[in-house]
């Protein structure tokens, strides 16, 4: 009882002090309109498209334009998720403008090339791109201007801007890879030959490929006008250059000569697709997320279970509160790893019952208040939609396989077509890829500090926030060809990454694994909240698997402890590493979960450490426990717009 009082005052003591204290970083104003995104000059060109008389969606267009042209960890050959409030419908929309995976792009073509995921980098880690027809379709929709207006500053920095030390500094960093792809190299190391090939910080990066893409889809829009074209119709005019005309053409042609799938048939049938979102309601706030082809579900399956408990009577950051919050977050993920994917491929993910409260409540039971649950796997969701789950017995092999990871790769058990009710093909495909496995779960120590876990458990992108007073709220999380990127021939264009987040095997995941036309489940995940029928919130932030676990704490910062927005962006959060990674790794053993696993703010009280590892967590600590979190608080009371932008990173924003 004693030791208990005294763990409880240093617990409450730093629930308040810790976000009472000024904010590193001032919180933003306005009135009128609100453009929030991962670079300052990007946040400049929403301010411009602003300040020329454009809504949310064409000042969130124009900051994507910018942040790919200034390869903000991400190029013009990744791909958008959007969400955006619509005022006159008093609805929110979803846009999944992801790339799918190439003709070709199959599991033997990757096994018998000895992957055991597709590659993280080089043309055969690239999905089709999708980010120039998510703007095309989010502009000529919901937009005001001509893409014309909308890609000027973003024309402006491919002529030329003073490039940043990061940018810069990652270009050097990576010089050796990016020197294996003529077209980057061309682009990214100006110098070559010299002591430093890359630019230097404040050198004007000059991008003359990418300018005479941008221009051509321009081009595109002035002569569907000139002939009597719609807004619209001249947007999609120029989205067709791009890819279904020359744009496309030496796309393919440049992908294939440094050994790309991609070919000219998956460029013009590839379409953004507008979806209904899912939401849950949390006390009264309406969450909405975009659908299981994003880890997006995932915060809202936690916030399911987590009102099942007191939270605000825990305190923000206690033990019991980080206990709680990580158990909860390890069973959301647990779901998300196993039961993701794109629904537009069968078999079907069985959102309905993973989203209901019934569901949640039976997870919430699992939870253990004294001490971390290290077994926590996907759980069982298909009698909560009144159906039996198909995936019983590969469910039990699966947990096997993670038990064997902590017993040092004991083998897997063997199994037949008879355990599976496969047919004789699919049978002899999933032995063959358990015993792949097998293989593969020869585990060192539980080494979660290193260097090359991080990066890929932290692995960025840049997010898009933007409102204005009419109403228009729009969040983006774009990402995908990030440095060292595979420029496309001479398009200026880097190729995404996202293949690499398929699974070459059903065991690990049956609803993500890779086929030609289909999407990878991705981390990326924008967030809106609507509270009485009005917006509430619009926040994304960067960083892989940390994504939603940081959303999630930064939205029950504001709605549980009464942060201000800006307080909230900055408050110290917690990691799990229990799951598995969704980026990186050439083995199993990269991907793997890592039970209790927890990385801590460095300045966790010294109680509530011991109290923790009383509990069997491994902790670990950063100076900065999320990514950069850019957020828009619509202050209803006063009729104006509160921005946040985390104290990590170069994220910041402009308001008027």
């Amino acid at each position: 009882m004693k030791r208990t009082n005294l763990l409880i005052l240093p617990a409450l003591l730093f629930s308040v002090l810790s976000f009472s204290q000024r904010t590193q970083k001032p919180p933003l104003h306005g009135k009128n309109w609100m453009a929030i995104t991962g670079k300052p000059l990007a946040a400049t060109a929403g301010s411009i498209v602003f300040q020329k008389g454009g809504n949310a969606v064409d000042a969130a267009c124009a900051m994507l334009a910018a942040t790919c042209t200034m390869w903000d960890v991400l190029s013009w050959g990744g791909e958008t998720q959007a969400l955006i409030y619509n005022p006159k419908t008093k609805k929110v929309i979803a846009i999944n403008a992801l790339g799918v995976a190439p003709t070709g792009a199959t599991v033997k073509f990757f096994k018998d090339k000895g992957y055991n995921f597709p590659p993280e980098y080089g043309p055969l880690a690239a999905t089709t791109p999708g980010t120039a027809g998510g703007l095309c379709y989010m502009l000529a929709e919901y937009g005001t201007m001509s893409l014309e207006q909308v890609l000027a500053p973003a024309m402006q920095l491919a002529a030329g801007y003073p490039i940043e030390a990061q940018t810069a500094n990652q270009m050097e960093r990576n010089k050796k890879m990016i020197s294996e792809w003529p077209y980057s190299a061309r682009v990214f190391l100006p110098h070559t030959g010299e002591k430093r090939s890359a630019p230097e910080a404040g050198e004007i990066f000059v991008q003359k490929d990418l300018l005479q893409t941008l221009t051509k889809m321009v081009e595109a829009e002035r002569l569907a006008i000139k002939q009597k074209k719609t807004r619209k119709q001249a947007i999609m005019a120029a989205n067709d250059r791009f890819y279904k005309g020359d744009i496309a053409r030496e796309f393919v042609r440049g992908s294939k000569e440094q050994g790309g799938l991609i070919t000219m048939e998956d460029l013009a049938n590839w379409k953004p697709i507008e979806e209904e979102p899912l939401k849950v309601n949390y006390k009264g706030i309406d969450v909405y997320k975009l659908q299981q082809w994003t880890q997006g579900p995932m915060l809202l399956q936690a916030l399911n279970i987590l009102e099942n408990f007191d939270l605000k009577k825990m305190g923000y950051n206690s033990a019991d509160y980080i206990n709680t919050v990580y158990q909860t977050m390890s069973l959301s993920f647990a779901d998300r790893d196993f039961y993701y994917g794109d629904p537009y491929f069968p078999p079907a993910e069985p959102m309905e019952g993973l989203l209901s409260k019934a569901y949640a409540k039976s997870r919430a039971a699992l939870i253990t208040p004294d001490k971390n649950n290290a077994s926590a796997g996907p759980g069982d969701p298909y009698p909560f939609e009144g159906k039996q789950n198909p995936w019983t017995n590969l469910l039990k092999l699966r947990a096997t396989i993670n038990d064997s990871t902590a017993n040092n790769g004991s083998p897997i058990p063997k199994h037949d077509q008879q355990s599976f009710n496969l047919a004789p093909k699919e049978a002899r495909l999933l032995a063959a890829e358990t015993a792949m496995l097998a293989d593969e779960i020869k585990l060192p120590g539980n080494d979660v500090e290193t260097a090359a876990y991080q990066d890929r458990l932290w692995r960025g992108t840049t997010s898009v926030e933007a409102a204005d007073k009419d109403g228009w709220v729009v969040s983006i999380t774009p990402s995908g060809g990030w440095l060292p990127a595979c420029i496309a021939g001479n398009t200026g264009i880097g190729m995404s990454q996202r293949m690499q987040s398929f699974v070459l095997d059903s065991v690990i995941n049956p609803f993500n694994v890779v086929a030609p036309g289909r999407r990878p489940r991705v981390t990326l995940t924008p967030t809106l909240a609507l509270k009485d029928g009005k917006p509430f919130l619009s926040f994304a932030v960067q960083g892989g698997d940390t994504q939603d676990q940081n959303l999630l704490q930064f939205f029950l910062n504001m709605v549980e402890f009464n942060m201000t927005v800006q307080e909230a962006c900055e408050a110290a959060n917690i990691n799990t590493n229990q799951l598995w990674l969704s980026l990186g790794g050439t083995k199993l053993s990269d991907r793997l979960p890592k039970p209790g696993a927890l990385v801590l703010g460095d300045t966790t009280p010294e109680a509530i450490r011991t109290r923790l590892k009383e509990m069997g967590y491994t902790l670990s600590f950063e100076d900065r426990t999320s990514g950069p979190i850019n957020a828009i608080y619509f202050d209803w009371k006063h009729g104006s717009f509160w921005g946040g932008s985390s104290n990590n990173g170069q994220d910041y924003g402009i308001g008027w």
